[in-house]
C-alpha cells in the first residue's frame, strides 16, 4: 500500500562501536515509531559486539516498517549483520561491507575465537540474508575464511564486497551518494524526517557499560564486599562497594542486560551478606550462598543473548572470567590502600578514626583480655560479642549465654575471643 503524503521516515545513525548502549538505543528508536513508513539506517562502522549486533539485528527483523540500510562508507564485521537485517541496502561509491568473522581481544592485537562462535556467526549471518532474500553463502563467506565461491572469494581469504561486487551478488540493491538520495530512492511525497538522537540516559547507559567503567565499577564494589566481611559492619567502603554495584546494574538495566531475574538474584544475595555480616557467626553459608548470588548475576548481567548460546559461543566464559578479574582487582586494591593507609600519617589518622565504627582497623585480641562486653548473638558455643565499638568474633567455654548478656573476655583462641557469663 502506498504511503500518504507526509509519511514518516526515521533516521537512526549506526556510527560507533556497535555496543549494548547503541542496540538499546535503535530497539528504543523502532518502538517509538511504529507508525513510521520506512527506517534508515546511517550505517558508517567497524563493528563491536557481537550480542548487541545480533540485538539490532532482531529489532530491524521484527520491525513493522520498512527498514533501510544507508552505509558509506563502511559495515564491517557487525555491521555488515546489522545491515543484512534490513529490507534494502543502498551503498555509496566506495563503501563496503563484509569481514564479519567474530574476534576477541588477545595480547594486544585481535584474535579469532574458536570454531563454535564462527559457526554460530555463520548461521546468524546466512539465516539473516536469506530472511531478506540474499544469498546465504555470500553471507557466509563474510564470516568463514573456509567458504569458497566461483568467482567471488577463494579459500583461505574472507569476503569483504565493495559497493560494485554488493550489488553484483545481490547484497545490495542499489547506489546513493548521499542520504537525500535515499530518501528520494523511498520514493515518500513530502516526507516527514525524523532524525533519531541518543538521550541522556543512554548517553549514561553507555559510559557505565564501557568495559573499562564496568570493570572499575565491579572491582570496587567487589572491594566493598570484602570490606564488609574483614570488618562486619557497613562502612564507608561497604557503602561505596554498593554504591559502584548500582550504577554497573543500572547501567546494564538501561541497556535490557539486566531483567527480574539478575535483579532478584543479586538482591537475595546482598540480604544474605546482610545476614552473615549482623546475625551468623563465622563465615557460613549464607555468606557463601550470598557471594554466589552476587557473583552469578554480574556474570549473567554482562551476557546479552541466551544463556545456553553464550555458553556455546564461550561468551558465558568471557563474562565469567571479567567478573573473576574485578575480584582479583578488588584483593590487589584492598592490599594496596591497605600498605597506603599504615605508612602516611593521615592513613593511620584515618584508621584510627574509623577503628571505632569498625572500617579497618580492630585492637588486637590480647588488648581485649579482661574487657568486658556484650553478646550480640546467642553463644552456642559461637557467636557474635561487641567490646567498646568493636565487633568480635566469640566463643563461651562450653555454656550457653544468652543474646543481651554481659560476657568477660577470659582469653583468647586465633582471632576468636573466648568469654564467659559476667556476674
Amino acid at each position: 500500500m502506498e504511503a500518504p503524503p507526509g509519511a514518516k521516515v526515521v533516521v537512526i545513525p549506526i556510527d560507533r562501536t556497535v555496543e549494548l548502549g547503541l542496540a538499546a538505543f535503535v530497539r528504543r528508536a523502532i518502538e517509538d515509531h511504529p507508525d513510521a513508513a520506512a527506517i534508515v539506517l546511517d550505517v558508517n562502522t567497524l563493528g563491536g559486539r557481537v550480542d548487541a549486533a545480533i540485538q539490532i539485528r532482531d529489532a530491524l527483523l521484527e520491525a513493522t516498517p520498512r527498514t533501510v540500510a544507508f552505509i558509506h562508507p563502511r559495515a564491517i564485521s557487525a555491521g555488515a549483520l546489522i545491515s543484512l537485517a534490513c529490507d534494502n541496502v543502498l551503498m555509496s561509491d566506495g563503501a563496503t561491507i563484509g569481514a564479519a568473522t567474530p574476534i576477541q581481544a588477545g595480547g594486544g592485537q585481535a584474535e579469532a575465537v574458536d570454531e563454535k562462535m564462527v559457526s554460530y556467526m555463520r548461521a546468524e549471518m546466512r539465516s539473516t540474508a536469506e530472511a531478506n532474500g540474499r544469498r546465504g553463502d555470500i553471507a557466509e563467506a563474510m564470516v568463514d575464511r573456509e567458504v569458497v565461491i566461483d568467482g567471488v572469494v577463494e579459500a583461505g581469504k574472507l569476503l569483504t564486497l565493495d559497493t560494485d561486487q554488493a550489488l553484483k551478488v545481490g547484497i545490495a540493491d542499489g547506489k546513493a551518494a548521499s542520504l537525500d538520495e535515499v530518501l528520494d530512492a523511498l520514493t515518500l511525497k513530502q516526507p516527514q524526517i525524523v532524525e533519531v538522537e541518543v538521550n541522556w540516559g543512554e548517553e549514561v547507559a553507555r559510559l557505565l557499560t564501557e568495559p573499562t567503567v564496568s570493570g572499575l565499577l565491579l572491582s570496587v564494589g567487589m572491594l566493598g564486599l570484602m570490606v564488609a566481611f574483614y570488618t562486619r559492619t557497613v562502612g564507608m567502603f561497604t557503602v561505596l562497594g554498593f554504591i559502584s554495584l548500582a550504577l554497573f546494574f543500572g547501567g546494564h538495566a538501561v541497556v535490557h542486560l539486566v531483567g527480574w531475574e539478575e535483579a532478584l538474584l543479586f538482591v537475595a544475595g546482598v540480604i544474605l551478606v546482610i545476614i552473615e555480616i549482623f546475625f551468623v557467626p563465622g563465615f557460613g553459608v549464607p555468606g557463601v550462598l550470598g557471594l554466589i548470588c552476587v557473583i552469578s548475576a554480574l556474570v549473567l548481567s554482562l551476557i546479552g543473548i541466551p544463556i545456553n548460546v553464550s555458553f556455546k559461543t564461550g561468551l558465558l566464559a568471557e563474562a565469567m572470567t571479567r567478573v573473576l578479574l574485578s575480584l582479583l582487582g578488588a584483593f590487589v586494591l584492598a592490599l594496596v590502600l591497605m600498605r597506603l593507609l599504615s605508612r602516611s600519617a593521615f592513613g593511620r589518622s584515618f584508621v584510627l578514626q574509623d577503628a571505632e565504627t569498625g572500617f579497618l582497623s580492630a585492637p588486637s585480641a590480647s588488648d581485649l583480655v579482661g574487657q568486658v562486653g556484650e553478646a550480640l548473638t546467642d553463644l552456642r558455643p559461637a557467636g557474635k560479642i561487641i567490646v567498646g565499638h568493636q565487633r568480635h568474633e566469640a566463643s563461651s567455654e562450653r555454656e550457653f549465654i544468652a543474646r543481651g548478656s554481659r560476657v568477660r573476655v577470659i582469653g583468647k583462641d586465633g582471632p576468636t575471643l573466648i568469654v564467659r557469663l559476667e556476674e
